[in-house]
């Protein structure tokens, strides 16, 4: 019997509520006092198509989903057909008598198979079939031997605040307690796995663009302007949610090139300014992005990467931008470029990135994927404490009036200009998108053009003593060094607790700032490791030649995933094995 300890998957088609029945499901988790990780997959159809939203739940700490499941819920045929090879061996299928015939042969003796007429009970229940993902969690926690009132809490929780809350929440806890019923009365079976309510010590589960909201809020941010396009749509959402709340101005754009323009102005002005987009959008924007560059703005760009190129494959993940964005736009210019790799590191690195941004005068970019956007895990009081808003070089009146002729784009050894807002006296310059004057007026001569290029080039130099190297985790002598950056670190972290398990000693190097790169501090740790295996979801081990570029160090091997699919620890636990 494994208490506390399994993976849930709830499948369907679109429009079953699968969505919500896998976030309620992984809230009844936490509410257990459970660690919970979760991950929803969904085709990008606007009707129909096959619809899952994963659970792993555990009383230690996680990181990302496993492969077996042990228990699936299939709201339809399909789900059993696409899903039944990823059962472990002694898993459950709870499925839809109503739409689903199983032939018992065909499965592994170990697996149970729980029939359940899911809309019969739904429109007897709750006066609907499209209740048959309530009936089916009231069912799954009849299988895990867990009480009731659990599902009670969380369904209240989720309703009561509603219009017609306390009937909408009555009729589910109805639907669900017939599915729990049903179960236990039908099924006299001792299902493997169970779950056991323990204390709960407050947890929150988030996803990666819920916390590049709270940062964001957190920051300071006051206007935010975006295009809806997955997997960033619902930093959009968010953030209007919140607009009122928190003073914020939020424009739903009519395209990604408006959005980075208009928060192109809103920096300029002096106001906190971020947007948000996946690869597609980012490429409508790399115009703006460049003369934010040259007028030396300070903004603030999540970039969600999904599979292309074109549209690709929008509802997928990958890693395939991380060259794009290193050099977007035409020529050269100074940003900085932060991959968080989990749902805390969003939130701290977009604080982050507002001060990076207003310190050195120059766009910021966070990048994450659709898995990491999208997946919610498990997260700790946050410290809304640790960062602190740092303006950097704003000019006063009095500073003005001291320095007499203002130049706003003054050659300095830090390369940082002196910024002055706009209707500040004395604080006049011209903010020009062509290569301009320290005054910034328009300025083609060739020595002019090299002053202004090394000024601002120099801001990166400076800002290599702020940025924080790279640390390993792990083993100080290790059999392997695995090497990431961004989403892989779930999965890593959960592949080296499997490889310690078999005596194989691993440590992790997370690139966490892709620009400025921590060159010295990469080179050095893999010099010293004994064997280095890069991870990365893209198909030309984009960080592999970045490290080769900025290092002149190689890779021994290369564990390399394209299909949309983020990866799972037992892969990369299998490739190590094989290695060795």
């Amino acid at each position: 019997m494994r208490v506390n300890n399994f993976q849930w998957k709830i499948g369907g088609e679109a429009g079953y509520g699968i969505m919500s029945s896998g976030a309620m499901f992984s809230q009844l988790m936490l509410r257990a006092g459970l660690y919970v990780f979760d991950y929803p997959e969904y085709p990008s159809l606007i009707r129909g198509g096959n619809n899952t939203y994963l659970v792993r739940a555990s009383n230690e700490k996680i990181y990302s989903q496993l492969w077996p499941v042990n228990l699936l819920v299939a709201l339809n045929q399909e789900t059993v057909e696409l899903y039944k090879e990823t059962l472990s061996s002694d898993a459950a299928i709870i499925y839809n008598t109503d739409n689903t015939k199983l032939d018992r042969s065909k499965f592994k003796p170990m697996i149970e198979l729980c029939p359940i007429p899911l809309d019969t009970i739904a429109e007897k229940e709750g006066g609907n079939k499209i209740m048959r993902n309530t009936v089916a969690i009231g069912a799954s926690l009849a299988l895990l031997d867990s009480d009731f009132t659990l599902l009670r809490e969380v369904i209240n929780s989720a309703f009561l605040s509603k219009k017609d809350g306390q009937k909408i929440a009555e009729t589910n806890i109805k639907a669900a307690q017939a599915g729990y019923d049903y179960i236990k009365k039908n099924f006299r079976e001792v299902f493997n796995y169970k779950l056991e309510k323990q204390e709960n010590p407050g947890r929150m589960v988030m996803t990666g663009n819920e916390a590049v909201t709270l940062g964001a809020i957190r920051a300071g941010c006051k206007f935010f302007a975006s295009y809806p396009m997955t997997p960033a749509s619902s930093i959009l959402h968010s953030m209007a949610q919140q607009a009122r709340n928190y003073n914020m101005v939020v424009r739903h754009a009519e395209d990604e090139i408006a959005a980075i323009n208009m928060v192109c102005g809103a920096g300029y002005t002096g106001v906190r300014a971020m947007t948000a987009t996946a690869g597609g959008g980012f490429s409508l924007m790399v115009e703006a992005l460049g003369m934010a560059g040259m007028m030396e703005l300070p903004i603030v760009i999540v970039e969600a990467m999904r599979p292309g190129p074109s549209t690709g494959m929008p509802t997928w993940t990958s890693q395939g931008d991380l060259k794009f964005v290193l050099s977007a736009s035409q020529d050269e210019f100074p940003r900085i470029i932060m991959a968080p790799g989990d749902v805390e590191e969003c939130f701290y690195s977009t604080q982050k990135a507002f001060n990076l941004a207003e310190k050195y005068q120059t766009p910021v970019l966070v990048i994450t994927d659709k898995y990491l956007a999208e997946s919610r895990k498990w997260v700790e009081k946050l410290d809304i404490k640790e960062t602190r808003i740092q303006r950097g070089e704003i000019v006063t009146f009095d500073q003005l009036v001291k320095i007499g002729d203002y130049k706003r784009y003054l050659d300095t050894k830090t390369g940082v200009s002196p910024r002055s807002l706009p209707g500040t006296p004395s604080g006049e310059y011209i903010a020009n998108s062509d290569e301009h004057n320290e005054k910034g007026f328009s300025d083609e001569g060739s020595e002019m053009r090299i002053k202004m290029m090394d000024k601002r080039w120099r801001k990166m130099e400076t800002a290599k003593n702020e940025i924080p190297e790279p640390v390993l985790i792990g083993e100080k002598k290790a059999d392997f060094t695995l090497i990431g950056w961004g989403s892989t670190k779930g999965s890593i972290l959960d592949a080296m607790k499997l490889l310690a398990e078999k005596g194989i000693k691993t440590n992790y190097l997370q690139i966490f700032y892709i620009n400025p790169f921590p060159s010295k501090k990469v080179s050095e740790i893999i010099s010293k490791a004994r064997k280095t295996v890069l991870i990365e979801n893209n198909q030309s081990a984009q960080l592999a030649s970045l490290i080769k570029e900025k290092t002149g160090q190689d890779i021994n091997y290369e564990l390399l995933k394209y299909d949309g699919r983020p990866f799972y620890p037992e892969e990369i636990f299998n490739s190590i094995k094989e290695i060795k």
